[in-house]
């Protein structure tokens, strides 16, 4: 009896460590370019409106000068403005990524052990000579896909498959997928108009093929993800950008939770994972910060000697 009584003891305390255990964070980071952040508000986006419900979103961020890819893109992936990590323009010229790594190469320096994914369309985020990439051969899967050979709205399309495959057959820690479709299609049209609109609601889908690919892994009970969103710049109405106007500079940037300590999810379950449960109201952000959020989540500390110029989202400053 007394051999019984231990035996059922020993299970129960093992049956309170198991729900004890804290879930894994893991980090889903969705690029999606030349977003505006006032007509992002005006189309239809079911998916990053249910995320951003239950999550952190401020419409009012800052992005890098010059508004555009290069240095944006670097901004933040790396963490720091353009005065560190050079990039000021389309060309990459005094790029130094080497002392300023994106996100997923500074997680494979610092913890080799965790699975990295990138899934991105516009080839100079992963394709340099003379000099690595920004997404960088360090990161342990990289699917390309060039949006001016297939067609931007393809393009994403495939990425958004690739990595929906690799959430489906893999365990991915920190992942960045990069949509290009709408930038692109507003210069090709000059606009901000109907064909744009058209853009980001079709990004929208992709986000929602995304989030349901994270939904339905067989770990996902005991996974925090933390998804983050956001663009690298605005635009004009004649679909240009590069300058210093409210319009060009100003950028959503969205984090939400799925799974973790919310057991079901929080977008769309109603409950908020350890990755936004508890954070304050948004406050100033700025594109920097993406990054930040995203090393904090997965668990390292900042390390001052990084360099970064970002914090946290939801920090003091």
């Amino acid at each position: 009896m007394r051999a019984a009584l231990t035996a059922v003891a020993v299970l129960a305390s093992a049956g309170c460590a198991q729900t004890a255990a804290q879930p894994t964070p893991k980090v889903l980071l969705i690029g999606i370019d030349g977003v505006r952040s006032d007509v992002l508000a005006e189309v239809s986006t079911p998916h990053i409106d249910a995320l951003a419900a239950s999550g952190w979103y401020t419409d009012r961020a800052r992005t890098t000068t010059p508004s555009v890819s290069g240095p944006s893109w670097s901004s933040m992936l790396t963490g720091v403005w353009p005065e560190k990590h050079g990039v000021t323009d389309n060309n990459f010229t005094g790029r130094d990524y080497d002392t300023w790594p994106g996100f997923l190469t500074r997680a494979e320096r610092e913890r080799p052990e965790l699975s990295t994914f990138a899934a991105l369309d516009w080839m100079p985020l992963a394709e340099l000579p003379e000099g690595g990439p920004v997404v960088s051969s360090a990161i342990d899967t990289r699917v390309t896909v060039d949006g001016y050979d297939l067609g931007w709205a393809e393009a994403d399309g495939e990425v958004t498959a690739q990595a929906v495959l690799h959430l489906a057959e893999a365990d991915p820690d920190a992942m960045f997928v990069y949509l290009g479709n709408p930038d692109e299609t507003s210069h090709r049209h000059g606009s901000i108009g109907a064909e744009y609109r058209d853009a980001i609601a079709l990004a929208d889908r992709h986000v929602g093929m995304l989030l349901d690919a994270v939904r339905v892994r067989p770990g996902f009970a005991g996974e925090d993800w933390l998804v983050l969103i956001s663009t690298d710049h605005g635009r004009r109405e004649d679909g240009g950008h590069g300058g210093d106007s409210p319009e060009e500079m100003t950028i959503f940037i969205l984090a939400g939770g799925l799974g973790g300590a919310g057991g079901a999810g929080g977008v769309g379950g109603g409950t908020a994972s350890t990755a936004t449960a508890g954070w304050p109201s948004p406050g100033p952000a700025n594109i920097v910060d993406v990054a930040a959020t995203a090393l904090d989540h997965l668990g390292f500390e900042i390390d001052p000697a990084w360099g970064l110029d970002g914090r946290p989202l939801g920090r003091p400053r």
